[in-house]
């Protein structure tokens, strides 16, 4: 039966390395989830001279690459959507499924963290990818290291047949360290 995991079962697949977050503050670990933060590199939307997006075709061009100072703001404006990552690396066992959700102080200022990937697989290893929307009338300062979201994990019935990473299945984004553009194209032109 698939179960949410308590604090106490946090601890206890962080203590026997099933489930690996690096770095880890202790003081990160929720009732019912863990703490990440926002690392301090973000992709960015540039002009394009493409007149829409095409899903089929490689997206590398449509961003670009942004790397915050330490302590410098990186702001967020009304409207803008931007890619960003977790400081964390987090792998997950063949049993085991992350969820990833915003802190509820930032959303109620108007920060997204995601749009549509909130969902972990079983066999995730890497940085997370966060798509962060500013649905505010006004910037957001963000900053390197601060809190960006939570992470919840819940322990599936089985082990999965196919871990993420597994070669059968394609797994574009395995092993990410950065904010990754989107591989859609991929499932067009049977590349990896």
């Amino acid at each position: 039966m698939p179960a949410m995991l308590s604090d106490r079962t946090i601890k206890e697949e962080l203590a026997k390395r099933r489930i690996v977050i690096d770095p880890l503050d202790p003081d990160d670990i929720q009732p019912a989830s863990v703490d990440v933060h926002l690392d301090r590199t973000f992709r960015v939307f540039k002009a394009s001279s493409r007149p829409y997006i095409d899903v089929r075709e490689r997206q590398d061009d449509l961003t670009e690459e942004v790397t915050i100072a330490e302590e410098r703001p990186f702001f967020i404006h009304p409207g803008e959507f931007v890619l960003a990552s977790t400081r964390e690396v987090l792998t997950l066992p063949d049993d085991i499924l992350a969820q990833v959700e915003g802190k509820s102080s930032l959303g109620r200022i108007g920060l997204l963290i995601h749009a549509t990937a909130g969902f972990v697989d079983p066999g995730w290893t890497g940085k997370l990818t966060l798509e962060l929307s500013n649905v505010a009338k006004m910037p957001i300062a963000l900053y390197c290291g601060m809190k960006i979201g939570q992470l919840s994990f819940v322990r599936m019935s089985t082990p999965v047949d196919r871990p993420y990473g597994s070669a059968t299945l394609r797994s574009k984004y395995q092993g990410q360290m950065g904010p990754t553009p989107s591989r859609a194209h991929t499932e067009y032109d049977g590349s990896r």
